[in-house]
C-alpha cells in the first residue's frame, strides 16, 4: 500500500502532509515554496510510494471556486503530466486554515510560534489528509 500525500496549494508556500503506508495516520510532512513543489514532489515520490494525491480546494461559502483556485488548475495538470499514475482526487478545505490556527492555540503554542505561516500550511494539509481518512 503507499501513502496518500494531502497538498494544501498556496501562492507563495504549499503544505504537504502524508499518511504512513497502511493509510492509518496523517502527519505533517512539511512546507515548500510553492516555485519548489513540483521539483520536490518528484524527490519524495522517487524515495516513497505514494498511491493518491489529495488537493484542497478551496471554495467559498456558497460552494463557489475560490479566487486561488485558479492558481490550482494548472498546477494540477502539470502534476498530472508529472506523474501520470498517481491519481488525484480534490477535497473541500474551507475552514482547514482556522481550524490550523485553533490547533495551534490549544496545543500550547507561543504567540511568536503561531504567526508561523509555514506551519499553519502544514497544519491544514494535514487536516485536509484527516478529513478524508475520515471520510473514507
Amino acid at each position: 500500500m503507499g501513502r496518500i500525500l494531502a497538498i494544501d496549494y498556496g501562492e507563495k508556500r504549499t503544505g504537504l502532509a502524508v499518511t504512513d503506508e497502511l493509510q492509518i495516520i496523517a502527519s505533517g510532512l512539511t512546507t515548500v515554496p510553492t516555485k519548489e513543489l513540483l521539483s520536490f514532489l518528484k524527490k519524495y515520490i522517487n524515495q516513497e510510494s505514494v498511491e493518491l494525491f489529495l488537493i484542497g480546494e478551496p471554495k467559498q461559502m456558497d460552494y463557489t471556486p475560490s479566487e486561488s483556485e485558479a492558481l490550482i488548475k494548472p498546477f494540477i495538470v502539470k502534476l498530472n503530466k508529472q506523474h501520470p499514475k498517481i491519481p488525484i482526487k480534490r477535497v473541500d478545505e474551507r475552514f482547514t486554515s482556522k481550524m490550523a490556527f485553533q490547533t495551534m492555540i490549544d496545543s500550547g503554542l507561543k504567540k511568536k510560534q503561531r504567526k508561523n505561516k509555514a506551519l499553519v500550511d502544514e497544519i491544514s494539509a494535514t487536516l485536509i489528509l484527516q478529513s478524508y481518512l475520515y471520510s473514507n
